[in-house]
Order: C-alpha cells, then structure tokens, then sequence
C-alpha cells in the first residue's frame, strides 16, 4: 500500500495547529507526563501545500451529511491501543484539549486496546451514545467496514487520522490526516545512508503488521537504499510490534544470529530504544558501533540523538487535534475536502536535536 498523490493534500495554515499539545507513538512502557510533554509551538502540525495542488474534494453535499456545528456537538474519538507509549498519549491529548478549546458538548472517547472487535464495538457504543462526527484512529487498514456501516447509517462523518483504511473516501469515511509513510522510510533511508557512508549490514525493525504504516515505511527505505546505496545491504527483517520490549528482544536475537550487524532502522522510536538498551547490555555503543536511525520523534529518542546514542530520529507528528477539528469545521461550512491531508514532518540530527529537543513529545 502507499500513500496517494500528495496533490489531493489540503492546504491548511500553521496557526490552527499551533496550540496542539503533547504527542504520541506505539510501545510497550508509560511515559511521564514530562517525557510525554513538549513545546506546542515548535511541534505544530501543519498540513503540506505542494506545487500544482488540484483535484476536487468531498463536500457536505456529496457526503450526503446534515449541516452540524460542532460548537455543542457531540464528537466520539476511537483510539486504536492503550495510551502506554508518547505517541498515543499526545494524540489522544491533542484530541481533547481541542475539543474543549472549540467548545463541543460531549466528547466520547475510547480505546480498542489493540483489538479490531473492540474498536467496532466501541464506534458503535459512541454512535449509540448520539455522536454526531467521528474522529477514528484505526487499528488495522482493512476490518474496520462493519463501523462504517454503522456510521453512514446514520449520516455521521468519520475523519480517519494516523493510518489509512482500504476503504472509499467521501463513502465509507471523510478523509484521511496524516504523514506520507513512504516518505518518511526514504528519509529514514537517507539519513541512514548518511550516518553509514552508504555501506554496511543493516537490520530494519518493523512495526505491527495489518497497516499501511509498517508497509510504507518499509517500502520507502528499502526502496531508496537499492536507488542510492547498494553497498548498504539489509540483512534481516524482524517485527518488533512497535514496541520497546519486542525490539529489545528482537534485537537481543538479531545480535546472536547477525553479529556482523552495523545499521538498525526502527520503523518507530519505541523499538529504537529498545535496541538501544540491547547493544549496551551486549558491550556495543549505539551510535556508533552500530548506527541507529527511526521515525517517531518522541523525546526520550531525540534525547538518546543528543546523547550520541542514536544517529536521526524522522517525526511523525501525533497532534491531530487542532487540524482535525479545521478540517471538520471547514467541511461544515461548505468547503471541499481532499481525499488526503498529508502533514509535514520534521527531522532530527545531531546538529538540531539539542536545541529542537523542546519540541519532541
């Protein structure tokens, strides 16, 4: 799966972003609230606007939803798995604190702790419950139908965030708002590329299967180490779930199996971290004897950059709130919607992650 063409994207100012707080990622240990925190004002989420933006959108019409303001409405958020990692906690907050700040009635919120039933059920319960526009960050790209359902039965809007679903746009759910994965494994391929001179033996450390995060980051970097550095080979290919304790254990095994291992690519953070803590418990400096490049931007990883731990970290920023709720606003008052609202990300190294290290979540 990838990403479709970035000239559906929406063209959304920095400003509605700009009081977005915390963020979020996929692991297996909590954050305090201080390692889940950050500066709001450097990590805006800002939707990108490329050269020759065209291609029509879904409008409140041709979605076939009554008008609605959100101001004293009823909005339901379906949190896809535990708020246990920086990413799902900042994406949930930046949910809520939007949500008062536009000043809806109720907000109902859930969590499918990582189970696609539940996350059903739970869409259903918030429809139950009378909500009236739905935010949803899936679990899976596929299995999610039967929510749907439930919802246009009902003429309730849904607004997908973090992760695509093979379903219609302007059908089956709004739009999507999100980073563009495949790109962001290409910068992860070239920052890799950067911190190995284009050589080496490099392991990736794959997220969770069933969405499109984990195939399109996967593509992206392996696609532009072949285009650009065929001396980097890629020895191995192991899930760690996008969690810390899975990609220490994975880790642990791939220093056993592939000892002759000089490059790990984490598809986020959390496993990033985790391998760290396996190189140092095996007597190996990560950073150095073992380069180590991932995608998330949480501050415990931008903090092992600045530590010379790591060698890039690619954001992939979680505060949905203030753009889901434009975006949601915008789509009440007439105006059309890409199919695609694909945000810019930022990226980390050693020259910015000390003084960028505020803006992490």
């Amino acid at each position: 799966m990838t990403i479709p063409k970035r000239s559906r994207s929406l063209t959304v100012a920095c400003l509605l972003a700009a009081t977005a707080t915390l963020a979020v990622s996929g692991c297996a240990k909590s954050e305090t609230p201080s390692n889940a925190g950050g500066d709001s004002s450097q990590a805006a989420q800002a939707a990108e606007t490329p050269a020759g933006s065209s291609g029509s959108g879904c409008t409140l019409e041709t979605y076939g939803a009554p008008k609605l303001d959100l101001k004293g409405a009823v909005v339901g958020f379906s949190q896809s798995e535990k708020e246990a990692n920086p990413f799902r906690i900042a994406e949930t907050q930046s949910i809520k604190d939007e949500a008062a700040k536009v000043g809806v009635k109720k907000l109902l919120t859930t969590n499918a702790q990582s189970q696609l039933s539940k996350q059903i059920s739970d869409i259903q319960d918030m429809l139950a419950q009378g909500a009236q526009f739905l935010i949803v960050a899936p679990l899976n790209s596929d299995g999610l139908e039967p929510a749907f359902k439930a919802a246009a039965a009902k003429k309730v809007p849904v607004l997908t965030i973090d992760r695509k679903v093979n379903a219609g746009a302007c059908k089956d759910y709004l739009a999507f708002l999100g980073s563009d994965f495949v790109e962001q494994g290409k910068r992860a391929a070239d920052a890799m590329i950067k911190a190995t001179g284009g050589k080496g033996k490099v392991a990736i450390l794959l997220g969770a299967s069933g969405n499109n995060v984990t195939t399109d980051r996967t593509k992206g970097f392996v696609d532009q180490v072949a285009a650009k550095a065929p001396g980097l080979e890629i020895v191995a290919q192991q899930t760690g779930e996008f969690a810390r304790d899975k990609g220490q254990q994975v880790m642990e095994q791939l220093i056993q199996s592939k000892p002759d291992i000089t490059a790990v690519y984490a598809e986020n953070d959390e496993m990033a971290l985790g391998a760290v803590t396996a190189l140092k418990s095996a007597g190996k400096k990560p950073g150095k004897d073992v380069k180590i490049v991932s995608i998330d931007g949480t501050r415990n990883a931008v903090q092992a950059l600045v530590n010379g731990e790591m060698n890039a970290v690619i954001e992939s920023n979680p505060r949905f709130g203030p753009l889901a709720f434009a975006t949601a606003q915008k789509f009440y008052a007439g105006e059309e919607i890409p199919e695609n609202v694909i945000i810019s990300d930022r990226a980390y190294d050693e020259s910015n992650a000390k003084a960028s290290i505020g803006g992490a979540y």
